[in-house]
């Protein structure tokens, strides 16, 4: 660890994104998006694309402090923190931050989500419940799985992906889950949260055998314009889930 980065890693501002990032795993556990120990969530330093906060390698999201964040650079080296790193995190969390531009990107393998990637279709349809609505002409899709990203290729192909198809902030990638960028923490989160909903609703919906009945494209953009001109909603249920999740004690050796 440089002293710079020790610097930085302690800073207030990084602190802050530290517990946010933290918390936001909590909910993730807690909201039943997590798998194992696997699948990572990031964000980008202030100003600074070339170096990102990471969840650690081998930590349940559950028990995810801020004191076990991990501060990575764009090539996965570990500039600060005590943890190591998982190797397809590196990939494609360094590829998406570099090629896109996003903030904060979050991967899971969330049941309801997932189970959406190994239809034809790939993904979600934006016209369905309310939910999917605010996703109207923001997801990408990755319609081939090449197995797990273990090498920088993988990790690019899935951020252009994201950037070539202007800019979309969701993408759905074939047979293996999702992916969520955003602008805050708290944001990427609700969005998130309610991605699974909405893949929820409709898989118990297709469940039933019955037609689906979607809305016209039209009132889905609008509804979308709706939820994107209006994120209070998305902060005051971060701070409400900051409330019934608090971080764990730290345990001093």
């Amino acid at each position: 660890m440089t002293l710079d980065a020790h610097t930085d890693f302690h800073s207030p501002a990084v602190r802050q994104l530290r517990e946010d990032l933290a918390l936001a795993l909590r909910a993730a556990a807690h909201h039943g998006l997590g798998e194992g120990v696997c699948n990572h969530f990031s964000v980008m330093l202030p100003g600074e694309p070339a170096r990102y906060l990471i969840n650690p390698r081998g930590l349940h999201w559950s028990e995810v402090g801020p004191d076990d964040i991990v501060m990575i650079d764009v090539h996965g080296q570990v500039l600060a923190g005590s943890h190591r790193v998982e190797p397809t995190a590196l990939f494609i969390h360094g590829a998406i931050h570099r090629l896109t531009g996003h903030a904060v990107v979050m991967h899971v393998h969330a049941p309801y989500a997932t189970a959406l990637t190994l239809t034809a279709d790939r993904a979600l349809d934006p016209t369905l419940s309310q939910n999917a609505m605010r996703y109207m002409d923001r997801i990408a899709i990755d319609p081939h799985y090449n197995g797990l990203a273990l090498d920088d290729a993988e990790g690019e192909r899935i951020a252009r992906t994201m950037a070539a198809d202007q800019g979309k902030d969701v993408a759905f990638l074939a047979n293996h889950g999702v992916i969520v960028a955003g602008a805050t923490v708290a944001h990427a989160y609700d969005d998130l949260y309610y991605l699974e909903r909405a893949c929820l609703h409709q898989v118990l919906a297709q469940s039933t055998g019955r037609p689906l009945a979607p809305v016209a494209p039209g009132i889905a953009a609008r509804v979308a314009a709706q939820v994107q001109g209006e994120r209070e909603q998305s902060d005051l249920f971060f701070e409400a889930l900051r409330r019934m999740l608090p971080a764990p004690a730290t345990v001093t050796p």
